[in-house]
Parts: structure tokens; sequence; C-alpha cells
């Protein structure tokens, strides 16, 4: 590890999407999202050392995540909810003032998972779509940092003053953001705090890295990256690829294509990339050393797992960190076990800590 980069962000996944198996495709109604079982997870991932933990969106799948935070705000210490919001759906104003209601319950550990969405029922092409999420991150960040906001743009028209109530620390909470697209690390470039990415493999995670940091520089802006990857790790490499092969067990073909096409992103760069990644991988589908694709014939977005024993995950890790990576979004079926089973096989041993924990370094990253 270089400690002279600081230390490893990870975080663990709250299932608010309807996405917790024990055999992926297998709808079991004990896992279903709910308050109850999402608010579960999150305790183990505090209780387990993990630094934050990712709240994601679907129009039409689970529980709303803003809502959930705000419930599970008063039960959490420490973890920083990563809470993901679909800029398609909600009024920039009206964003600010959850957000900043939000972070002030929190205690100022919010961070938020921008998604460019469309609006449920309509749909707009890509490259507009990413114009307006440009346009409304600027908007969004004066606005959560306290600044009145003069703004004339394509999509959002604006002359107004930042609501009362402003964020724990007064500053904006950084913003995470990931796509593949050309249009989409233009807005990582100008508006994102932490660019993030799905399971790919180290060739192909040094490109991005590399394209991403000369897209930002050109506008004067550096970046952090994050990687968003599956878990199946056991105490041998053999018990860990015996998991993952029972995870996929009772898996058809038809099913794991239904469950792809619920979301709403089916047509999006980075969900062809996944598909690209089963379409190369071997018989066992495997990608590359430990990075294994057979979770993508089940689920949308992030489709494939690191798959090994604890030396061989944290070894992977490692990997990613070498190429300028220092955040984690960990996950494995089902949520609330394999939460348990990471900290303890992994974690124990494996350096990190919380980097926004001290709020007076919250502005960290570029602005």
């Amino acid at each position: 590890m270089t400690e002279e980069r600081g230390l490893p962000e990870v975080a663990w996944f709250g299932a608010l999407c309807d996405d917790d198996y024990e055999f992926l495709g297998v709808a079991d109604p004990t896992l279903a999202a709910s308050f109850e079982h999402c608010r579960d997870i999150a305790l183990a991932a505090e209780a387990s050392g993990f630094d934050s933990i990712l709240l994601p969106s679907g129009y039409s799948l689970g529980i709303d995540p803003v809502a959930f935070a705000a419930g599970v705000a008063p039960i959490l210490e420490r973890l920083q909810p990563l809470v993901a919001v679909r800029l398609g759906e909600l009024w920039v104003p009206q964003l600010a003032r959850q957000l900043a209601s939000l972070d002030q319950m929190l205690g100022g550990r919010l961070l938020v998972n921008i998604i460019s969405s469309d609006l449920p029922g309509q749909q707009l092409a890509s490259e507009p779509r990413y114009r307006r999420t440009l346009e409304i991150l600027t908007v969004l960040r004066a606005l959560l940092a306290g600044r009145d906001v003069s703004f004339h743009g394509e999509f959002v028209d604006l002359e107004l003053a930042p609501p009362r109530i402003a964020t724990a620390t007064a500053s904006c909470p950084p913003f995470y953001f990931g796509g593949l697209s050309p249009a989409a690390r233009e807005v990582a470039a100008q508006g994102a705090d932490v660019y993030l990415m799905w399971p790919d493999t180290l060739p192909a995670v040094a490109a991005i890295v590399s394209d991403l940091q000369a897209r930002a520089a050109a506008h004067g802006r550096t970046l952090r990256f994050g990687y968003r990857v599956h878990v199946i790790v056991r105490e041998t490499e053999s018990e860990a690829r015996e998991a993952a092969r029972r995870l996929v067990s009772r898996l058809d073909d038809d099913t794991g294509a239904a469950i792809r096409g619920r979301s709403l992103d089916t047509a999006s760069a980075g969900v062809a990339r996944q598909g690209e990644l089963r379409d190369g991988a071997d018989d066992d589908g495997y990608v590359e050393d430990t990075l294994w694709t057979g979770i993508g014939r089940g689920r949308s977005g992030a489709g494939a797992a690191i798959v090994g024993d604890p030396d061989q995950v944290r070894g992977k890790l490692d990997a990613y960190r070498a190429l300028g990576v220092d955040s984690f979004i960990l996950s494995g079926y089902p949520h609330l076990d394999e939460c348990h089973r990471v900290a303890r096989l992994v974690l124990d041993d494996y350096p990190h800590a919380p980097l926004y924990a001290n709020r007076a370094v919250h502005g960290v990253g570029p602005r």
C-alpha cells in the first residue's frame, strides 16, 4: 500500500432495490427490500467496520434511499450513507433541501451517489440527458454550499438563494458518479468528486483512470476513483469457487434476462461493457484471475465478483489501489451474511479508515 495516498475507503452495499438472494434469481420474501431488512444490513456494516454504505435507487424497485437514510440516521453512529439520487426525478431546489436536511440528521456524514436518470415514463437521449445532469450538478453544488444561484442553462433556469437549512459543515457533500460513455465521462470530469467504475479487467481500469484524469485536468480539476464489485470470499479458493457456483445454481437464462431487463439503464454503455466481459470469459465465467462474471447473468449493473481466499481478494483490491482506486463498494449474497464474512476474512487485515470521519477535511476533493 502507498501510505502517502492515504487509506482506502471501504463501503458495503445496502440492498434497497430488491437485489438480495441466497440463490441468484430465486426470490426469497425474507430478503426482499424492507426497512427492517435493510436497516439490519446497515447496522451490520457499521458494526463490522465498513466506512460507508451505498444506498441504491431504482424507480420501480425496492424502497426510496433518501427516506431510508433519514430513517436510519438516528441509529447510525459512524457509518456514512452514500445515498443514490436520480436527478431526473427531483427538481433541484427540492433535492438540495432534502440532502441538506439529511446531512444535518447525519451530523455531516452524507455522501451522494449521482444517477443521471430520466423522469419515469419519459426518455431523453443520452447526450442531452448528460447535459441536463451537469447543469443540475452545478446548481446543486452551489445550493448545498450555501451560495446564491444565477444559472440560465438549456434545462435549468434559476435565480435563487440557497435554502435556509444548510449541510452540517455548510459545504457540499462529495458527489460520486459513474458512466462509461464519452458524455458521462465529461460530466464526471467537470462535476464529480469520485468517479465510480463497475467491474472490469485491470488493463481496462488503468485506461479508464488515465482517461478521466486527463479529462479532469483539462478542466483544472482532480478526481478520486471508486470501484463497485461483488465479493465471494472463503477460507480457500476452492471453497470460494464452489460458493460462486452455488449462487447461480438455480438461475436459468430466461430468469436472468428478466431480472436484467427490469433496470432502467439496460441500454447504457456500462451495462453493455458488463455484457462484453461475460462474453469474453472462460468456460467457468472468469475474465481475469479471480474476476468472475457469472454474477452478471442475474443482475443489471455491476456484474462481476472477486472470487477467492482472503489473500487473493486483498491482493486484487491492492492491484486496483495501485492503479489509483481508493474507494471500494463491496457486496455479496446474501448481503447480511456476507457483510460479516467479508469483514472477518478481508477487512480484519486490510487497511481502511473513514476518509471523512474528521469533518474538518470534508472538503477534500475537487470543488
